[in-house]
């Protein structure tokens, strides 16, 4: 007889907490916004809508902690999930002209590929770390061929999605580390890594203005070696907003207003018309308006509750391969976490990206909980 498995169930529970909490804050952030639209007319939309895809996620979730990870080592799935993601990030830059985001399958019925290549990229490195790792300091045939693979994902992924780019880079960056890569190699990918990032910045007018409203909110600096002010305006024209910083104030008046214990569930004022993208990215914003310093400590300890297991779970695995695939979920997923909290509370400049499992988005909902999944699964089988 094989040997009975036991539910990793701070994981589990951990998970499924997070997903609830997600679909009461956004009923919470989003009813009396939909009830004014006549596109949507019920309070309920957006919550109906991330529970279809909740119900979704979940039965992913659960086949893949049922699925032994160990059949995802096979180059077939490997080498085919990152070959899919990257056919649909071609298909979705070319139907999704204005965006390159949306691959819609229906009516209002969509998803992000960029999302997709989270789970298939973990899977990927996953399995190359595994399969190079008595060579991972080799050039030939490690470093250029990953460089290859992961560069196509990411450059695919960072043409609409910069913060998304970034957390698939974190968990490559991650993973070829503890795989034992030389630190000289490490500084060279973390200097191609900045370079890239700057490089996408520079190359999108409105992510250069956001980026130095943040540091330089009255153009001060700019205008000591820009007097004219060309840069300024040539940025300001990007811009669909002159105030680049609105966001962010109105979710730190939020945040602020929520105190030790928050207004009440319901009670929010900021969602209401003045902070944009409530239920989405700034989701984090309602949560300290509405339930305080507790609740938003309350999320931040439930992403450290996956931290922990999660790193448990790579520390026990008993092979490389479970080890590498439990790392990179975990950091695909908290880093994230950390972005979108940071980003809400001031620390870094605006950048759509969503609260993993609490934000409105089927797509980050699936690939989230896939992640989790795949996590369990590895958690479980490491004991």
């Amino acid at each position: 007889m094989g040997q009975r498995l036991k539910t990793d169930w701070i994981l589990f529970a951990a998970v499924l907490g997070m997903a609830t909490f997600g679909l009461l804050i956004i009923y919470s952030a989003s009813s009396v916004n939909a009830a004014m639209d006549p596109r949507f007319g019920s309070t309920w939309h957006f919550a109906l809508r991330q529970l279809e895809w909740a119900s979704v996620a979940v039965f992913a979730m659960m086949v893949l902690k049922h699925t032994r990870y160990k059949t995802f080592e096979n180059p077939a799935i490997a080498f085919g999930a990152v070959g899919i993601v990257l056919l649909l990030l071609l298909i979705v830059y070319i139907v999704d002209s204005a965006h390159h985001r949306w691959l819609r399958l229906g009516g209002p019925v969509g998803v992000q590929p960029s999302e997709l290549a989270k789970p298939a990229l973990v899977i990927f490195l996953a399995f190359f770390v595994k399969w190079r790792g008595r060579a991972i300091n080799n050039r030939r045939y490690t470093l250029v061929p990953a460089a290859i693979a992961v560069g196509l994902v990411i450059f695919g992924v960072v043409v609409a999605d910069l913060g998304t780019a970034v957390v698939l880079g974190a968990a490559a960056a991650t993973v070829f580390f503890v795989a034992g890569l030389e630190w000289r190699y490490c500084v060279i990918a973390a200097t191609v890594a900045m370079a890239g990032v700057m490089f996408f910045i520079f190359m999108e007018p409105y992510r250069l203005a956001r980026v130095v409203k943040f540091f330089d909110p009255q153009f001060t600096l700019i205008e000591r070696f820009d007097p004219q002010g060309h840069i300024k305006a040539r940025l300001e024209r990007s811009l669909v907003t002159r105030d680049t910083n609105y966001q962010l104030r109105q979710s730190q008046i939020a945040v602020g207003a929520g105190g030790p214990v928050g207004l009440g569930l319901m009670n929010g004022r900021q969602k209401l018309l003045y902070l944009p993208e409530a239920h989405t990215d700034f989701i984090y914003a309602v949560v300290g308006e509405e339930m305080g310093l507790l609740g938003t400590v309350t999320v931040l300890f439930g992403f450290g509750l996956i931290f922990w297991r999660g790193l448990r779970a790579a520390v026990r695995s008993k092979d490389d391969f479970g080890r590498y695939l439990a790392l990179g979920a975990t950091v695909v997923v908290v880093v994230q976490a950390l972005i979108n909290m940071s980003v809400v509370l001031g620390l870094m400049p605006t950048k759509g990206i969503p609260l993993p499992m609490v934000s409105y988005g089927g797509s980050s909902l699936l690939s989230t909980l896939a992640l989790m999944g795949i996590l369990m699964n590895v958690s479980e089988h490491a004991g």
